[in-house]
C-alpha cells in the first residue's frame, strides 16, 4: 500500500498492510522545539524550525525527518492572518488573534496565559462589542492550496488539514477558567452568547479553509478538550445541553463541505461521551489518553471499534518520558495488538512529544512500529 492507502484503509476500518503512524500531521501530535532539536541533530537536519502552534511551541516536522521515520501523514496548517493584533515589545510575550495575552517565563517551555480579557463581571453587551477576529482575513487561506498540491505531487501520504478549535478552548481562554465553570451554574445565558460568538468566527474561518481545499484532503483535524484525568470537565447534562449541539453544528459543516474523515482531539477521560461523539459525526478519536479514567485501549476497541477509529494511544505521561527502550517497544506491541486488528488504529503519541522524552524512545516508537508484525497479520 501507499502511505495514503494504508492510513485511509485503517481509518475506514479495513486492515492495512502495516499499522499507519503519525508524527506532526496535527498541532497535537507533533513535538516541542527542544525535543525536535534532538531529532534534527540525529538526522543531521539543518533547517530552521517552523512553529505550527506558538502557545505549545510545537513544530512543523521537516520532510526529511518524516521520510526517515516513514510517516504516513502530512500536515496542512492555516496561514496567519494579515490583520494581526499589535504585539508587545517584550519578546517573551505575544497576543493572539483573540486578544489573549501570553508570556513565556524563564526556564519554561511554553507560553502561559497572563490575561483573560472577558473574565470577571461582564454583560452580554461586552461580548457583542468585543473585538472579534476578522474571519474573512485572507491570511487564513494563504498557501493552503499550494501546500496540498505539493503533498500530492511529492509524496504518497495522507493529507491532514488542521482547523481552528471550535469554541471550548477559546471561550475558556477569553472568560477565564474559574468564571467559565461558574457560568454553567450562575449565568448560562452569558455562557451561550459567548459560545455562539466564538463558534460563529471559527465556523466562518473553517468554511473558507475547507472550500479552499477543494475536497482534496483526507483528514480534517480539530480540537476541544472535554476531559480531565479522572472524568469530564462538566457534567453530562451540561455537555449535552451546551456543548454537544454546537460541536454537532461544527462537525456537520465539515461533512457538508468535505469528504474527509473528522479527526477530533480531546484530552482526558471521555468514556462517558464517546457514543455522543460518534453520533454527532466524529470518525476518529485522538489522542486516546490511556492513563485517564475509563480510557483502557482494549476496552475502547471492543466497545467502539466498529464505529470509531483511534489515533494516538502511545502514553506520553509515563512510558515515553520515563520508560526504557524495551518499555516503549512493549507498548508498541500492546497498542497494535489491542487496537490494530481489523483496521481502525493510527499509532501516534498521546499528544505532543515533550522535551524530556529521550531520543532513543522516540526512535524506538516509530521504527519498531514499522518492524513489528502483529499476531493477527501472521
Amino acid at each position: 500500500m501507499t502511505h495514503r492507502e494504508r492510513l485511509m484503509a485503517a481509518v475506514s476500518h479495513k486492515q492495512p498492510d502495516k499499522i499507519p503512524i503519525d508524527l506532526g500531521s496535527t498541532r497535537d501530535s507533533s513535538i516541542v522545539v527542544e525535543g525536535y532539536e534532538k531529532l534534527k541533530s540525529y538526522f543531521n537536519e539543518k533547517s530552521d524550525n517552523k512553529i505550527c502552534d506558538k502557545m505549545m511551541r510545537v513544530v512543523e516536522v521537516d520532510e526529511k525527518i518524516l521520510k526517515e521515520l516513514d510517516i504516513d501523514t502530512r500536515a496542512v496548517h492555516p496561514g496567519s492572518p494579515e490583520n494581526r493584533v499589535p504585539q508587545p515589545s517584550n519578546s517573551n510575550k505575544y497576543i493572539d488573534v483573540w486578544a489573549v495575552e501570553r508570556i513565556k517565563k524563564e526556564n519554561s517551555y511554553y507560553y502561559d496565559q497572563e490575561r483573560f480579557p472577558l473574565s470577571g463581571h461582564i454583560t452580554i453587551t461586552d461580548i457583542v462589542k468585543y473585538p472579534w477576529p476578522d474571519a474573512d482575513d485572507p491570511g487564513y487561506i494563504r498557501g493552503i492550496k499550494e501546500r496540498i498540491l505539493w503533498i500530492r505531487k511529492n509524496t504518497d501520504c495522507a493529507v491532514c488539514l488542521n482547523l481552528p478549535a471550535p469554541f471550548v478552548h477559546i471561550s475558556q481562554y477569553l472568560r477565564g477558567f474559574e468564571d467559565w465553570f461558574a457560568d454553567f451554574v450562575c449565568d448560562t445565558k452569558l455562557l451561550e452568547v459567548l459560545f455562539d460568538a466564538v463558534l460563529e468566527v471559527t465556523m466562518h474561518i473553517s468554511k473558507r479553509i475547507l472550500i479552499e481545499t477543494d475536497k482534496n484532503v483526507d483528514i480534517v483535524f480539530c480540537a476541544d478538550d472535554l476531559g480531565t484525568q479522572n472524568g469530564p470537565q462538566v457534567s453530562y447534562e451540561h455537555y449535552k445541553k451546551f456543548i454537544r449541539p454546537r460541536h454537532k453544528k461544527f462537525f456537520q459543516q465539515i461533512h457538508d463541505i468535505s469528504h474527509a474523515k473528522i479527526l477530533f482531539h480531546s484530552c482526558g477521560s471521555l468514556a462517558g461521551i464517546i457514543d455522543d461523539l460518534i453520533d454527532i459525526g466524529v470518525d476518529i478519536l485522538n489522542p486516546v489518553q490511556v492513563t485517564a479514567k475509563g480510557m483502557n485501549p482494549l476496552e475502547l476497541k471492543k466497545k467502539y471499534g466498529k464505529n470509531l477509529a483511534f489515533w494516538g494511544a502511545m502514553d506520553t505521561q509515563k512510558v515515553l518520558p520515563f520508560g526504557s527502550v524495551a518499555d516503549v517497544k512493549r507498548m508498541v506491541e500492546e497498542r497494535i495488538e489491542q487496537m490494530g486488528y481489523g483496521g481502525g488504529y493510527v499509532l501516534a503519541p498521546c499528544h505532543n512529544l515533550q522535551p524530556d522524552v529521550p531520543l532513543e524512545n522516540i526512535l524506538a516508537m516509530f521504527q519498531y512500529a514499522r518492524e513489528y508484525v502483529p499476531s493477527f497479520m501472521k
